[in-house]
């Protein structure tokens, strides 16, 4: 996945860390920065801004309902270089050999998907699922070096109450040294903490602010989701500022227009509208990511692959160029990833649902007041709730 060739860049660079931004010549050599070199000019408002490409730090590609390498055609014209990819959905369908087709298809584009190994397929005891991914399976996908994480532990009801199977599969992350993902949405008080103390790193299922200060007092990176589905932002931004080393940010899920329209760049232009540090915005989209998720892809260090964007500001994030380990893969607004041939496996098994299916039997849900019970569901929020009609 790395050019061969030498180049230069020259632009404003953007210095995440040391919160500094200075004129610069990148060399790139072999898919990796060799040497940075400071320019006397100050910053130049006419040369593009120079900084580490946004990592979606949770996302499940099938949601975008395209196999990975058409879902980089896409991500990389908005500065996308990767992903944490939980291939949970396509487990639930296809098992590990659905994992393993994500994994393989991944590796046919110049795009870095870092896959998880999915904790709770079937979702639940009540879904019929088509397939299971038991403890020793997920122990295998860890022990690979593909597989970044145990993702998002949905089953927080076994881990409250130590279910085997549950403490099982997060010991095997830890026994391998990596990161376990939460999804705990709503969970408070000492069962947060229980969740937490298990070993559990992050959620992206806060919806208030109070909530999710209270994880991240007790020790959890809080992921802050702007997604196609559930959109968390305007409640938690402010957490960017006052919390910049736990805070990343991902979409969860992605339809395909709303990822032909914008990604990560479009979060971190609305918080600096909001008037939040560009510095801080650009640590939670770029750098805490990496530093959480032990990503080998750099955070523009001399050394480092060559993962960087070139955008027209630090206002917009309109992105000029992307470069992934060396290689231009999207320009001004035209992505340069080709597409590749795909053998699509699935396992879709449905009888016709007849309309006598859904029908309310009489007296089925007795209620003084003639009511039965039916979900409400919430604009912008994966949350239900119960109402009588």
């Amino acid at each position: 996945m790395s050019s061969t060739h030498t180049f230069s860049v020259t632009g404003n660079l953007v210095d995440i860390l040391n919160k500094h931004i200075y004129g610069a010549t990148l060399w790139i050599e072999d898919g990796h920065i060799k040497r940075i070199e400071a320019n006397s000019e100050p910053v130049n408002p006419g040369l593009p801004y120079i900084m580490p490409g946004f990592i979606d730090s949770h996302v499940h590609i099938e949601s975008s309902m395209l196999v990975p390498s058409e879902f980089a055609r896409l991500a990389v014209l908005h500065g996308t270089i990767g992903t944490i990819s939980d291939p949970h959905e396509i487990a639930n369908v296809c098992g590990v050999a659905g994992v393993e087709f994500m994994i393989e298809n991944g590796k046919q584009t110049p795009f870095h998907f870092f896959f998880g190994a999915p904790s709770c397929v079937p979702a639940t005891i009540f879904e019929t699922a088509g397939a299971e991914v038991n403890e020793k399976e997920v122990d295998d996908l860890l022990a690979r070096p593909e597989i970044y994480y145990l993702s998002e532990m949905m089953n927080f009801p076994g881990v409250l109450y130590n279910d085997p199977s549950v403490m099982a599969k997060i010991q095997s992350a830890q026994k391998h040294n990596k990161p376990v993902d939460g999804h705990a949405p709503g969970l408070r008080g000492d069962a947060a903490k229980k969740y937490i103390a298990a070993g559990i790193s992050t959620d992206h299922e806060c919806f208030t602010i109070e909530e999710a200060l209270e994880k991240l007092a007790y020790g959890m990176h809080i992921l802050i989701r702007e997604g196609s589905a559930a959109k968390n932002f305007e409640a938690l931004y402010p957490l960017i500022d006052s919390h910049t080393s736990h805070i990343m940010l991902c979409s969860d899920d992605k339809h395909p227009d709303s990822l032909a329209a914008g990604h990560i760049n479009t979060i971190c232009a609305r918080a600096v509208a909001k008037g939040l540090d560009v510095f801080n915005v650009l640590s939670a989209a770029c750098i805490n990511p990496v530093k959480h998720y032990k990503l080998p892809v750099g955070i523009l260090n001399p050394g480092d692959p060559a993962n960087f964007i070139m955008v027209k500001d630090l206002i917009h994030f309109e992105v000029l160029r992307t470069y992934i380990s060396g290689e231009l893969v999207a320009e001004n607004g035209i992505t340069k990833i080709k597409s590749v041939p795909t053998n699509v496996i699935n396992n879709f098994n449905c009888e016709k649902i007849e309309p006598a299916a859904l029908a309310v039997p009489e007296n089925e849900y007795p209620n003084k007041n003639g009511l039965i019970p039916v979900i409400e569901a919430l604009d912008g929020q994966l949350i239900r709730k119960q109402r009588l009609v």
